[in-house]
């Protein structure tokens, strides 16, 4: 055999096992592909069927919110809170008017409180560096099983800043008792508006403020209520849970799968990262800071809601 043809042997051979190879490997990432898109798909159900707590078939910032607040630790309770902060530099006839009414009114200053309220962002944030740590594990369904308690963990934190701050800058309690297996919804929508705050949500900022100016004049429980679950308030509830909803899909259901982003203490999917924890906080604050509650003197501008005339209207039409 000559070696033109030796060669013409070879070019075949190879030609063919290259064929082969590239059949082989072109089967083994289809293969791999559909596998990683069926995990994907069961992870994802699995996790919107824990996390959809409500019921309701979708996971939203209610969800959220009630699965946080379930957690051991979360609920603050707010003549406690304010007694244990402000003894190490008051006496007791100031605590115990900051209690009755609240710290603006007891004459603690606006940079006295928020030296508080930095503190309590401060202690918090370096608590979530803890969170997810459970998350470093390979992925799928183990991965996936981890997702609502380390999501409901890192929100626990907002919401426990969240009531530290509301006490501080002069909100009453806020309900946090679960009766049966619910929350009031007002207490769910008075943590919608403050996460919205927290993430720049359009609406949410100017409804906390109404909210405030409605509690510093003196506007009744029920009235209120009725504000944040019928009245001028709620449809802005309404726009930011939407908000939340689209951010929820996006990040638990998406992004997640994605890749995991490294904090101190550990890792958390999603975006929800250790950085952007004091960023929200701090708005959050901003956003408190500048309320009748906080300063007494403060003139609201004609742009944010009144919630007082709202409710007068909404009890002037049930009695009628």
């Amino acid at each position: 055999m000559d070696l033109k043809n030796v060669q013409g042997m070879i070019k075949k051979t190879a030609d063919s096992v290259g064929k082969t190879v590239a059949d082989a490997s072109r089967k083994s990432k289809d293969n791999l592909s559909k596998t990683a898109v069926s995990i994907k798909e069961k992870s994802s159900e699995a996790v919107s069927k824990v996390m959809d707590v409500n019921g309701d078939g979708q996971v939203d910032i209610e969800d959220v919110i009630i699965m946080s607040l379930k957690i051991p630790g979360i609920c603050i309770n707010r003549d406690e809170f304010l007694r244990s902060e402000l003894m190490k530099d008051f006496p007791k006839e100031t605590i115990d008017d900051a209690i009755e009414y609240n710290p603006a009114h007891a004459g603690i200053t606006t940079e006295q409180i928020e030296k508080y309220a930095n503190e309590v962002i401060k202690f918090e944030r370096n608590c979530v560096t803890g969170i997810s740590a459970a998350l470093s594990a390979p992925g799928g369904f183990a991965m996936a099983a981890t997702i609502p308690a380390d999501i409901a963990q890192y929100y626990g934190y907002m919401l426990r800043v969240t009531q530290k701050l509301l006490y501080l800058y002069g909100f009453p309690q806020i309900d946090v008792t679960e009766k049966g297996r619910k929350f009031d919804t007002e207490t769910l929508n008075i943590f919608t508006l403050c996460l919205g705050v927290m993430y720049g949500v359009a609406g949410a900022n100017n409804a906390l403020k109404a909210v405030a100016k409605a509690l510093g004049t003196g506007v009744q429980k029920q009235l209120m209520k009725k504000a944040l679950t019928k009245g001028t308030v709620y449809p802005i509830v309404k726009s930011v849970a939407k908000w939340f909803g689209v951010k929820m899909t996006k990040e638990v259901f998406t992004g997640f799968f994605k890749h995991a982003i490294p904090v101190v203490g550990g890792v958390i999917g999603g975006g929800l990262t250790y950085m952007s924890f004091k960023p929200c906080c701090d708005k959050l604050k901003q956003s408190l800071q500048d309320t009748v509650l906080s300063n007494p003197d403060k003139q609201d501008s004609d742009s944010v809601i009144d919630v007082t005339e709202e409710t007068e209207n909404l009890n002037e039409s049930e009695e009628g």
